[in-house]
Order: structure tokens, then C-alpha cells, then sequence
């Protein structure tokens, strides 16, 4: 299995690279690291938004569409999402996002 390097910037700027696995998703690895800033209240279900992540460019334009049902869910993060946010729980890793970089935002709840 191919290991990934995803970037989490917190909201005080800080830097927090982690290493994860090709397949998990990116919201998995954030937990399994302790990345504090990413809730995952509901452990990847998709029922809730506490792991909003706002995707940096260029890696926003490789991730597939957002779903219906995660647009949904953006509508109820604690920091307003934008055009970059998505749920880090539906980001699925793979080789094409090795390097991923990630802004947290200043609250999940």
C-alpha cells in the first residue's frame, strides 16, 4: 500500500504533516495522528460536519465532485463553508494526493 503525505494547516498557521495510507480517508488518518481540529463526531458516516476542511489549490480541482448528500452536510459546519470546503471524511486518499494540503478551520463545533 502506497503511503500518502497530506499537509493540515490549523488555524493558527500551524503545519501538521502526517503520513496516511492510499484508500483511507483523509479524515481516518487526522484521527489516527490526533490532528486536533478535526472532530469526526459521527467516525465518517457522513452525519455531521465536523471534519471540514477548506482543500488548498491545485489539489481542490483532482478531487471528484462533491456528493449531494456532503453538500448537504456543508450547509451545517460551525465556520461558514466556502467554494474549497469539503468533509475530510469523503476524501478518499490516493497517489494523485500525495501532497494534499488542507486549511482547518478555527471551529468544528
Amino acid at each position: 500500500m502506497s503511503t500518502i503525505h497530506c499537509t493540515l494547516i490549523d488555524a493558527s498557521g500551524t503545519e501538521h504533516t502526517i503520513e496516511a495510507q492510499a484508500g483511507e480517508s483523509l479524515m481516518q488518518a487526522a484521527v489516527r495522528h490526533d490532528i486536533d481540529g478535526i472532530a469526526a463526531d459521527c467516525g465518517g458516516t457522513l452525519a455531521c460536519a465536523t471534519c471540514h476542511v477548506r482543500v488548498q489549490t491545485p489539489w481542490l480541482e483532482q478531487l471528484p465532485s462533491t456528493s449531494d448528500d456532503e453538500r448537504a452536510m456543508l450547509d451545517f459546519t460551525a465556520e461558514t463553508a466556502d467554494a474549497s470546503s469539503r468533509l475530510s471524511c469523503q476524501l478518499v486518499l490516493s497517489e494523485s494526493l500525495d501532497g494534499i494540503v488542507v486549511r482547518l478551520p478555527s471551529t468544528q463545533h
